[in-house]
């Protein structure tokens, strides 16, 4: 009984110490492309986001890739706070504007990668910081309010577009052209796996006893 034993408790050490080990900091990511704006845009451009929260540094870091729009990028922002989770409504800019700091502006595809201090003023709209999703109408406020807002899935991060043609004509998508749902990042099943191997090979071992 000895192996079995020790196998159930070494799994068990491990799914104990899981949640804990990765708490913190915590992934999202978001899927852009235009059917998820709102209304939606016959874009084909694409893109992927990924924004990590560390709440112990107080930190966000924002990578972006993205390629194929219409028209030269002009602001990129996360959106902030839909009454609804994953509703797909339009909601306020929750950071910096008109933009992210340092956002490649001007093309149609790029990468980005910028690391967020949440206690800075500077990182949020200032209209976030007044408005009623920030009940302390100040920066810590803002900082719940964000993280509360990406980890129940009611944010999401969009890319604008915009050219004015020689005759005048507007382009691209100034209200956003292609945009995604921030999502936690599904936790691995390896855990589950190394369980139900640990699990067979004690069974294994103890009917080789028997």
């Amino acid at each position: 009984m000895k192996p079995l034993f020790s196998a159930f408790a070494f799994v068990a050490a491990i799914v104990l110490a899981g949640p804990t080990a990765h708490a913190v900091p915590i992934t999202f990511v978001a899927d852009l492309s235009g059917a998820n704006e709102n209304p939606p845009t016959p874009s084909a451009g694409t893109g992927t986001a990924f924004v990590t929260i560390d709440p112990a540094l107080h930190s966000m870091d924002v990578q972006i890739t993205f390629s194929g729009l219409t028209a030269p990028t002009s602001a990129s922002h996360i959106h902030c706070c839909e009454a609804t989770p994953g509703a797909n409504a339009n909601v306020m800019v929750a950071t910096t504007v008109p933009s992210f700091p340092g956002f490649p502006l001007g093309v149609t595809s790029g990468t980005y990668d910028h690391v967020f201090n949440l206690l800075d003023a500077g990182t949020y709209n200032p209209a976030f910081i007044t408005s009623v999703f920030d009940l302390t109408q100040d920066v810590p406020g803002a900082e719940a309010a964000l993280i509360n807002g990406i980890e129940h899935d009611e944010t999401y991060l969009n890319i604008h577009t915009s050219l004015l043609s020689p005759t005048g004509v507007q382009l691209g998508f100034p209200t956003g052209e292609i945009r995604g749902l921030l999502v936690a990042v599904p936790e691995p099943s390896s855990v589950i796996l190394l369980g139900a191997a640990l699990l067979g090979f004690g069974v294994i071992r103890r009917r080789k006893r028997l």
